[in-house]
């Protein structure tokens, strides 16, 4: 199967391509001369762009409509756990996924994932809402949190 490069993959292109589950977000590539380093494979660095390019296009595709009529808030990466397990190498296809996993009142925790021929790397995000001029937390709408549990299988998190 010939895979879309950055435009969401369905269920079914997700499954066909080894990944354990499907996601609610899941974009492919394709690993760039730009991003190796010295021994030739992918620089760290280059796993947080692919991570953060999913996580946006997450938001903006699924989130930012429960938002409309509303001043939009300020999304803030709190925190990120990132776990490599295998190195990728140059012209690599690559699919990164992005899901949420718990939420709160004005957070939620986001877990992603890059696959290509098995699980390369994973990236535990706590995600924060501010307002839009940051002073203070924007409370999730509750379209928002019912969505990311009918969807997602997200669970509401107990402070």
């Amino acid at each position: 199967m010939e895979l879309r490069y950055l435009t969401p993959l369905t269920a079914s292109e997700q499954i066909s391509q080894g990944l354990d589950q499907a996601k609610p977000m899941a974009l492919a590539d394709r690993v760039r001369f730009s991003e190796l380093d010295i021994l030739r494979h992918v620089n760290n660095k280059a796993y947080l762009g692919w991570f953060e390019t999913a996580r946006v296009s997450y938001f903006d595709r699924l989130c930012a409509k429960h938002f409309n009529g509303l001043p939009a808030p300020r999304s803030v990466l709190r925190n990120a756990n990132v776990h490599y397990r295998r190195e990728m190498v140059l012209d690599e296809p690559y699919i990164t996924t992005a899901r949420v996993i718990a939420f709160r009142n004005t957070s939620y925790v986001m877990e992603q994932q890059i696959w290509s021929g098995g699980l390369r790397a994973t990236l535990e995000a706590v995600m924060v809402l501010r307002s839009p001029d940051g002073s203070a937390g924007y409370p999730l709408p509750e379209t928002l949190k019912q969505q990311f549990i009918d969807i997602d299988g997200a669970r509401p998190d107990q402070d």
